[in-house]
């Protein structure tokens, strides 16, 4: 298995949230440069790293890129960091993947950029790559993901994900505190804050678009029991398959806020934690990503493409920069009980596949 084994389990054992892959970062980069890439550590300010390998001759810029960062989680009562979205496994394929190429000398035209980026999980660390200028020069990008077992079998992989739009808001509801005996003296900020909840439910979109918006999470607090609350803060999660249907869906979640809770004198800050938008895939990359499938794993292996709930930062990389072709393919690997559950895990012998498939497509733009 070349030497994914070894950085996985390396990488698996060092767990880091996302702006904090500090040995994540340095061992990926010592194995790089031992490689013989010409490699920028602390891209832009962030444990994020581009390295790059230039044959010299004219030809595309084709990136691949590895997400770094781990989950943080609550068990038994400890906040700690996991893996348990693979990004490890990410990694330790493109890494080895990369090793490999250079080993083998398969770059024969263009250049090979490696793209290892941080804070996935925040939807805010392909931006900050991309602010840096990671892919200014690039003409083509792969990412993968490791594929839940209900989607796709070990030994099989999709060509091409699409990943919907996330928006995670945050709606502030402002009140006015008074006396528990006293009520109407007072504004409710959790009477308006739950009406704000079933405001969001009430909305309704075109039947035909695929869409989503709930509440995930209700904090309110007065201190005591016997006074109106003056604040209470709401989270709601909105997701979209399309980026024009997330701009419809987020104004009218924002109106729905404001406009109920100021049925009751409330006021109501509606601050976006996170966005990430849907898939932007160019055919040309799922094609050729279909051809490297069909090449390392035969024909019977290629899966359809397929549509996610979930949502994935890599899409800022083709939304920001609409002249870079992107692709994104899902690898078969067993995985259960599930994405980001805490006991997430997956059949290592999925990896080598991977590998191979990367380095397919590179072989087949650039050698």
């Amino acid at each position: 298995m070349s030497k994914v084994l070894e950085h996985y389990h390396y990488l698996h054992e060092i767990p880091e949230l996302g702006f904090q892959e500090f040995k994540t970062s340095a061992y990926i980069s010592q194995q790089l440069k031992a490689a013989g890439y010409a490699v920028q550590d602390n891209f832009n300010a962030t444990t994020g790293i581009v390295a790059v390998l230039d044959s010299g001759i004219p030809g595309p810029t084709l990136a691949l890129r590895a997400d770094m960062d781990a989950l943080g989680h609550i068990i038994n009562g400890v906040p700690c960091a996991r893996h348990t979205c693979g990004h490890d496994g990410h990694s330790s394929v493109v890494l080895t993947a990369a090793q490999e190429l250079m080993a083998e000398k398969a770059v024969k035209k263009g250049r090979l950029k490696l793209i290892f980026q941080p804070a996935e999980e925040l939807g805010t660390g392909a931006l900050a790559m991309i602010a840096g200028g990671a892919i200014d020069d690039v003409d083509m990008i792969l990412g993968f993901h490791v594929r839940p077992a209900e989607e796709c079998a070990v030994g099989t992989a999709i060509p091409a994900v699409y990943y919907s739009a996330c928006v995670t808001v945050e709606a502030i509801i402002r009140g006015q505190t008074a006396h528990g005996a006293r009520p109407h003296l007072g504004i409710n900020a959790l009477d308006a804050a739950v009406s704000a909840v079933q405001a969001v439910n009430a909305i309704h979109m075109a039947p035909n678009s695929v869409w989503s918006a709930k509440a995930t999470r209700f904090l309110c607090d007065a201190g005591v029991t016997n006074s109106i609350p003056d604040e209470a803060r709401v989270v709601f999660d909105l997701r979209a398959a399309k980026n024009e249907d997330m701009v419809e869906l987020q104004s009218r979640v924002q109106q729905a806020i404001e406009h109920s809770v100021a049925a009751f004198g409330a006021r109501a800050e509606v601050l976006v934690l996170k966005a990430m938008p849907a898939a932007e895939i160019d055919e040309e990359m799922s094609a050729l990503i279909s051809d490297a499938i069909v090449e390392v794993l035969g024909k019977d292996a290629l899966m359809e493409t397929r549509s996610t709930p979930g949502s994935e930062d890599f899409f800022h990389y083709p939304v920001q920069r609409p002249s870079v072709k992107a692709g994104f393919w899902g690898l078969g690997t067993g995985l259960v009980p599930g994405l980001h559950h805490p006991d997430m895990r997956f059949d290592l012998n999925a990896l080598p596949v991977g590998i191979k498939i990367f380095k397919a497509c590179v072989r087949k733009v650039l050698g």
